[in-house]
């Protein structure tokens, strides 16, 4: 037994205000102490570090120790934050941060224990009046001029997950924090866990509610992305909010916008921390859409239009013979291009095209420029990540292909899955009222643009360091080929690249205007390859995209062995 670790977790232990974690702890304690070396290990896991505080704040399973998600780590990261906020603050006004939190487990006691604790350290503390979208906290830092935002979530993670996401208002204009703040607040953290335990932490009952005339807002802005055009009328659509706090918020901005009320899921309609349809609350997961496209085909339905947990994610569903079932979920990249298109034009009839840009995460779809330049457009492709994404020079519009869209970045400056369902539906609608469907859409882009077709090719793997020997070996002896295709340059992104910050990508460009961008995934353990091609025609785009996948697919396989 490492007598460091126990320690570690004998203090922990002490300070711990959660009776659950208390009892799990001691018993691990106990096991381990007894030489239970699956009690041993676990303890080394959970109190070997702990969970790294970065540019999304803080993520993980919940349970015990430094590397889970309690209320002994939370408190330590809302006083870090308030200490940095008090630091940054100027002499005039205490700083302010305002709260969200989603359906979760222990969402509520963590986003209760941080308002009594950033009220303790003199922050003006702002609680969301009961469980919202994470939108909706992202829009409030704006809306009441805030300096910070905190939203109590883990988004699409698995059920046994938690998170703890920050916003900065001001010059952030409501972004997710970056570099040197998720540093500086780091640094914060861990001097707050290394001088105080949680009880000597001053706290205060004396924070604000904020009033319901600010959820009345976000709907009425909402709202305003997409009225209903006259195709809506009669629409029959499917909506899940996949045991998420989406619908309560959905709901209002759809009737405020005069779409007609969709068909629900009722299995997944009201928040569920337990997830109890799904395996893993994600669209882009293999069934979780399996319910919304049962309830569609009942209903005789035209689209699906799914929200993941806490409604910053939209999956969108459409009718496909081809398909199993009769449907498929639309990519991400598919939604990204046509809300796009659809932002460029709207732009460009309103003579607004000057100053103005379209951007995307660089593992999406390079389809975006085309847009954009095709509309006099300017264009950005940054780092993956909407705190990225929202911060480029004249945003009207971002995504990013893992079902994440930013639609009015004068509202909202992270991905909103209800804007973007908004904007799905007066698309549908549009298109409806010629006779038309979104499947129509994606042909005309491909007619307008060229076939932009994506896949991805990945490998998980039990031993992380199998990840950085892989991307050691692709940087020191990049392939020349890929199957029948020249590799005709390699981009290395670690050491930044095109300006932008430095990350662990490496991107291979082909002959013929393919790529292949390889990145290890940063909440897997996997290593990601996001594969683009470009034709003239769907069919022939496709073709060239299965060779692709079939190459890559055979050099990860010869890297991982």
């Amino acid at each position: 037994m490492d007598e460091e670790i126990l320690e570690r977790a004998q203090a922990w232990l002490a300070q711990d205000p959660d009776g659950q974690t208390r009892t799990e702890l001691r018993d691990l304690i106990g096991r381990a102490s007894a030489d239970d070396a699956d009690a041993q290990a676990e303890l080394a896991d959970r109190f070997d570090g702990r969970l790294v505080f970065g540019t999304a704040g803080l993520r993980g399973r919940l349970g015990a120790g430094p590397r889970r998600m309690n209320r002994v780590l939370v408190a330590q990261a809302a006083a870090g934050l308030a200490a940095y906020l008090n630091e940054k603050g100027g002499p005039d006004a205490p700083p302010s941060v305002v709260i969200g939190y989603d359906g979760r487990r222990n969402s509520q006691v963590f986003a209760t224990d941080s308002a009594e604790l950033f009220a303790g350290a003199g922050l003006r503390t702002i609680l969301l009046p009961r469980l919202l979208p994470t939108p909706v906290l992202a829009f409030a830092v704006r809306h009441l001029g805030a300096d910070a935002g905190v939203m109590v979530t883990a988004s699409h993670n698995p059920p046994d997950d938690n998170g703890y996401k920050v916003y900065l208002g001001g010059e952030d204009q409501g972004s997710q924090i970056v570099a040197p703040a998720d540093a500086e607040i780091a640094a914060h953290i861990q001097r707050i866990a290394d001088e105080r335990t949680v009880s000597e932490l001053p706290r205060s009952t004396a924070y604000e509610r904020a009033p319901e005339s600010l959820v009345d807002d976000y709907v009425a802005a909402t709202a305003a992305v997409g009225p209903a055009p006259a195709g809506a009328e009669g629409m029959r659509w499917v909506y899940t909010a996949m045991h998420g706090v989406g619908w309560e918020t959905a709901a209002r901005v759809i009737e405020a916008a005069g779409y007609p009320a969709p068909v629900t899921v009722t299995a997944q309609l009201e928040p569920d921390g337990a997830f109890p349809t799904v395996s893993f609350p994600n669209p882009e997961e293999p069934g979780a859409m399996d319910l919304a496209f049962e309830t569609a085909r009942e209903a005789d339905a035209e689209l699906v239009i799914a929200n993941d947990p806490d409604a910053d994610r939209l999956a969108v569903g459409i009718p496909s013979p081809d398909a199993e079932g009769g449907w498929r979920r639309m990519t991400g990249n598919e939604i990204g291009l046509l809300l796009g298109w659809r932002t460029a034009r709207a732009a460009a009839a309103a003579d607004a095209a000057a100053g103005a840009s379209l951007a995307c995460s660089l593992v999406s779809s390079p389809g975006l420029q085309a847009v954009a330049e095709h509309y006099g457009l300017a264009f950005h492709a940054t780092l993956t990540g909407f705190k990225w994404i929202s911060r480029a020079p004249g945003l009207l519009y971002g995504f990013e292909e893992a079902l994440g869209y930013l639609v009015d970045p004068d509202v909202v400056r992270d991905k909103d899955g209800i804007s973007a369902a908004v904007a799905v539906l007066h698309l549908a609608s549009e298109a409806r009222a010629e006779g038309r469907t979104l499947t129509d859409l994606l042909e005309e882009f491909d007619e307008t643009f060229g076939a932009f077709v994506s896949d991805q090719v990945s490998i998980r793997v039990d031993d992380l360091a199998v990840i950085g020997r892989i991307m050691t070996g692709l940087r020191a002896d990049p392939p020349a080929r890929l199957g029948e295709v020249d590799v005709e340059a390699v981009d290395d992104f670690g050491d930044g690249h095109e300006g932008l910050p430095p990350t662990d990508m490496l991107r291979l460009q082909l002959a013929g205007g393919g790529r292949v961008l390889v990145r290890p995934s940063g909440t897997e353990p996997k290593l990601k390859a996001y594969l683009d091609v470009r034709g003239d025609a769907a069919a022939e785009a496709a073709s060239r995209l299965a060779a692709l996948r079939a190459a890559v697919s055979a050099l990860f396989d010869a890297l991982s062995r």
